[in-house]
């Protein structure tokens, strides 16, 4: 199996922590040279230092945030001037908890700006260099609401379906250039936004954090939540050469939670 990512550079959004950090240091174990991007410099500083890396390997970060989408596309055009990039992991949080009806325009309109319109910066600015070099892959992290809504998630729920959409759209747009465009959807996953919708349901039921995590636990089939390493993984599989026919596709990494085929 064709996994080997040596000479390709790779930028992962949202790598201080969770899925993305992990992303990170699976590309890196492939061979890739990776770019990480999030907004505190003192953190990526500490994530490329910990990546792994061979003699002729190099690591950076880049401080910026998905939600400035002039400062995003300008600081990623540096980037790509130098040093254009094959391997793009789109990632960034989730929008705050709470039922769609409930939501005002603005939380619509934010997280519309962090997501989907920062993809879009993003793909314009790295796809030139993927055309030239004949690879590209586009792995965006999303959602198991793309295909079951997730009760009091309403704008979150929203803004995935969206960006399935979009990137549904551009694996048709890019195939002929040799780029594929895929969604990997985790699951119940152990990082902080886990702790995040915990909470949220904890003041919504009034339930313990034990409570409200059991009942969780009891909806997955493996009885466990996954680790960051474990959608890392297929992603660092969909970014390698054994990829490179899946293309249009929303893969779920959530132990068996969902109910639908």
């Amino acid at each position: 199996m064709q996994l080997d990512l040596t000479g390709r550079h790779a930028l992962v959004c949202g790598a201080s922590e969770g899925i993305g950090r992990a992303t990170a240091q699976e590309l890196a174990l492939l061979g890739a040279n990776v770019t990480v991007l999030a907004r505190r410099a003192d953190v990526l500083r500490e994530v490329v230092d910990g990546l792994p890396r061979k003699a002729d390997q190099h690591h950076d970060f880049i401080v910026t945030d998905m939600a400035d989408t002039d400062g995003l596309r300008d600081a990623v055009a540096v980037l790509v001037r130098a040093n254009p990039v094959h391997l793009l992991v789109n990632n960034t949080g989730g929008p705050p908890g709470g039922a769609a009806i409930d939501a005002d325009l603005d939380a619509f309109i934010d997280a519309y700006r962090k997501h989907l319109l920062a993809n879009q910066t993003l793909v314009q600015a790295v796809v030139p260099g993927m055309r030239d070099a004949g690879y590209g892959r586009i792995v965006n992290i999303i959602s198991t609401s793309v295909y079951e809504p997730i009760p009091n998630l309403g704008v979150s729920n929203t803004t995935r379906g969206a960006v399935a959409s979009w990137a549904k759209t551009l694996s048709r747009e890019l195939a002929s250039d040799g780029i594929t465009v895929n969604n990997v959807l985790p699951g119940f996953t152990e990082t902080g936004r886990i702790a995040q919708i915990v909470e949220g349901q904890r003041n919504r039921t009034g339930k313990s954090e034990a409570e409200v995590r059991e009942a969780m636990l009891a909806q997955v089939p493996a009885r466990r939540f996954a680790d960051p390493a474990e959608p890392a993984a297929l992603i660092a599989f969909l970014c390698s050469p054994a990829g490179g026919y899946i293309n249009g596709q929303s893969i779920a990494v959530d132990g068996g939670r969902m109910n639908s085929i």
